[in-house]
């Protein structure tokens, strides 16, 4: 794998996993509720979680691959489809100002965080199809190591944003009860849109080559 395309992989992970979306929420509720602790709780939960759609999206990726690289870039033109439309949507909620940030400020204290957490992670629909759509970019179906690369990726991508997610359970709280976290949430969402729209066209440019 080369450096370059390891260091853009970082750098799109970092941005995505910074803007405030559920998981952010979710985390930071909890810190709200039960302390710094329980955010942690919380982060950790959701982490395992994304290690368990990590090794899914390596093994069916991995059965696409050995069976056809024809089958496995069509998932992944799709794929980049789907982060277009992702970023797209993070343009329109940046010009728009539509902010996510819906913290639950109820003293009500929530049972076995961890736990909850991972099943949160897990059933989410919506992440295991962002595995699905994010790992295959970075990857070249005819390499020898694909498989290895697929698994690498996962395995950093979900270090970077559980320790994103750490950053929220530490700081969240402040920074969602600041008067400057719409603008927070605004300048993140336009900087991610931004990121995903221009992946999508270096596949695109890429596949004229």
């Amino acid at each position: 794998m080369e450096m370059n395309t390891l260091i853009l992989f970082v750098i799109a992970a970092l941005s995505i996993n910074l803007i405030p979306g559920p998981d952010v929420i979710y985390i930071v509720t909890n810190t709200m509720k039960g302390k710094m602790k329980a955010g942690i709780k919380a982060s950790l939960g959701l982490g395992v979680g994304y290690l368990i759609h990590t090794l899914a999206a390596v093994l069916g990726l991995s059965a696409l691959i050995l069976s056809s690289a024809f089958l496995f870039t069509i998932i992944k033109y799709l794929g980049a489809a789907y982060l277009l439309y992702l970023g797209v949507t993070s343009i329109i909620n940046c010009y728009r100002n539509n902010s996510k940030i819906c913290v639950d400020n109820s003293n009500e204290k929530q049972n076995n965080v961890f736990k909850q957490g991972v099943i949160v992670s897990v059933l989410n629909p919506k992440v295991a199809m962002f595995f699905l759509a994010f790992l295959p970019q970075f990857i070249d179906p005819l390499a020898v190591n694909a498989t290895s690369e697929l698994l690498t990726l996962g395995l950093l991508f979900s270090f970077l944003a559980t320790g994103c997610n750490l950053f929220y359970a530490s700081l969240g709280s402040i920074l969602f009860s600041s008067s400057k976290a719409l603008k927070y949430s605004r300048v993140l969402e336009g900087v991610s849109g931004t990121i995903l729209i221009g992946l999508s066209a270096k596949i695109a440019l890429s596949s004229n080559k």
